[in-house]
C-alpha cells in the first residue's frame, strides 16, 4: 500500500479499530462496549463551524499564496450531531496539478478539529469556481483590487 493510501486511512483493519476503542476505555475506566455502545455526543454545529473554517484557512493551495477557504474553494460544509462533516470543494481548475491532493489536504485538516467525526469530502465542479467566490482578503492579498 502506498504513503497515500495509508494516509486516507484505507486499508485500516478492523482489529486496528477494535484496538482504538479498547485503548479509549482504558482510559476513561469503562469496558469497551461501554464506549462502543456509547451514544453519540450532540455537538454545537456552529462553534464546530468557526473552528473548521479556521482549519481550512490553514490549507493553501500551492500554486497560489492564499487559503483555499478565501479563495472560495470550500461550497458547503455540513455538520450532523454527531460531529460528520461533509465538505464539498472544487479547485480553480479541472487541471489543477494537486487535484487529487487537495481533498485529502481538507479531510485531514477538518479531521484534526477537536469535535469532529467522520469526514467526507466531495470534489465537485458545479458551479465552476469562478474569481468572484474569492473573499476581498484574498483579492486584496492577490492584488485585485
Amino acid at each position: 500500500m502506498n504513503r497515500l493510501a495509508r494516509l486516507a486511512g484505507f486499508g485500516k483493519r478492523e482489529q486496528d479499530h477494535e484496538d482504538e476503542v479498547a485503548a479509549l476505555a482504558a482510559d476513561a475506566g469503562r469496558d469497551a462496549t461501554e464506549v462502543e455502545d456509547a451514544p453519540p455526543a450532540v455537538v454545537d454545529a456552529e462553534a464546530l463551524r468557526e473552528s473548521i473554517v479556521t482549519a481550512l484557512r490553514g490549507v493553501h493551495d500551492p500554486e497560489i499564496p492564499v487559503n483555499i477557504y478565501d479563495l472560495g474553494l470550500i461550497y458547503t460544509i455540513d455538520i450532523a450531531a454527531d460531529g460528520a462533516v461533509a465538505v464539498e470543494m472544487t479547485l480553480t481548475a479541472p487541471g489543477c496539478p494537486v487535484a487529487g491532493m487537495m481533498p485529502l489536504m481538507v479531510k485531514q485538516a477538518v479531521a484534526r478539529v477537536e469535535g469532529v467525526g467522520e469526514v467526507d469530502v466531495a470534489l465537485v465542479w458545479d458551479p465552476p469556481w469562478t474569481q468572484e467566490r474569492m473573499s476581498d482578503e484574498a483579492r486584496l492579498q492577490l492584488g485585485l483590487m
